[in-house]
């Protein structure tokens, strides 16, 4: 389907607590997505905010938001029947092949995404092994809609050890390349989650894409603001899916990324430079 580039005004359909932080907003609309694009959310009178789609039949679409910042609180206090306006969708998507080994590495809020790919993967009869990671077992996100598929191996992990595995999505990243022949990693979450993801696929010698986030105001490549350093590659218009390769010459992935007046923010401890 062609992208909506002015605003639809569409009706909640559902609204799912996924956990204290996290919501999924259900759309009655035909959107047909692909998985990893997005869509444009806009609040009169508010902002408009770029959302990648957790999942979209066709039928009806969903939206996984986690809460932070003004925006984010005044999308949660809306309620079932309110309405509110799309735009999208809009990027790329993953590009899945018949028959693939996939490892899917998902942090916090970035699973949503992969949850979406899901589908697909089962109708291209992949095999797919799932890591899903968050600092703690209420955070986990999509566990028993993922544990649904019985193509998939879900390996679980959470920073403080409170379900599953205690540690990082990486470390169980590498084992699982290990010991397993695979032909592609996908990852969206943290960006520096998904640098050390970068790191490890090319030391294994194994391709990877990887879903980028940045602050958007057109979702469309007009306004420059997602652009990445030095190449003048748009996140919303040559992504917001990525091929490692690609991301290699990129100089801000996993160091910065800029605010709404295009300054820098670095992140964590790539402030010293």
């Amino acid at each position: 389907m062609k992208s909506i580039d002015k605003p639809k005004v569409l009706q909640i359909k559902d609204i799912r607590n996924e956990n204290e932080f996290i919501k999924t907003f259900v759309f009655e609309y035909p959107l047909n997505s692909k998985p990893g694009q997005f869509v444009m959310l806009w609040l009169p009178e508010m902002d408009e905010k770029p959302f990648s789609t957790s999942y979209d039949d066709g039928k009806e679409f969903w939206i996984t938001v986690f809460k932070v910042g003004k925006f984010t609180e005044k999308l949660f206090d809306l309620k079932v029947g309110d309405q509110v306006g799309i735009r999208g969708p809009y990027g790329n998507g993953f590009k899945l092949k018949v028959n693939q080994h996939l490892v899917m590495v998902g942090g916090g809020c970035g699973s949503a995404p992969l949850f979406s790919t899901l589908r697909e993967a089962k109708e291209k009869n992949c095999k797919v092994d799932f890591v899903l990671g968050a600092r703690t077992s209420d955070l986990l996100l999509f566990q028993k809609r993922i544990k649904d598929f019985d193509n998939i191996d879900l390996h679980v992990c959470t920073d403080d050890g409170s379900e599953g595995e205690k540690g990082f999505t990486t470390d169980v990243l590498k084992r699982i390349l290990d010991e397993k022949i695979v032909d592609m990693i996908l990852s969206c979450g943290p960006e520096v989650m998904m640098k050390k993801v970068s790191e490890i696929a090319f030391e294994k010698s194994v391709k990877a894409q990887l879903s980028l986030e940045r602050y958007m105001k057109c979702g469309f490549g007009i306004c420059g603001n997602c652009t990445l350093d030095p190449t003048g590659l748009r996140v919303c218009k040559d992504g917001p899916i990525f091929d490692n390769e690609i991301l290699k010459n990129v100089a801000d992935f996993g160091a910065y990324h800029r605010d709404s007046e295009g300054k820098k923010e670095w992140f964590g401890a790539c402030k010293v430079r």
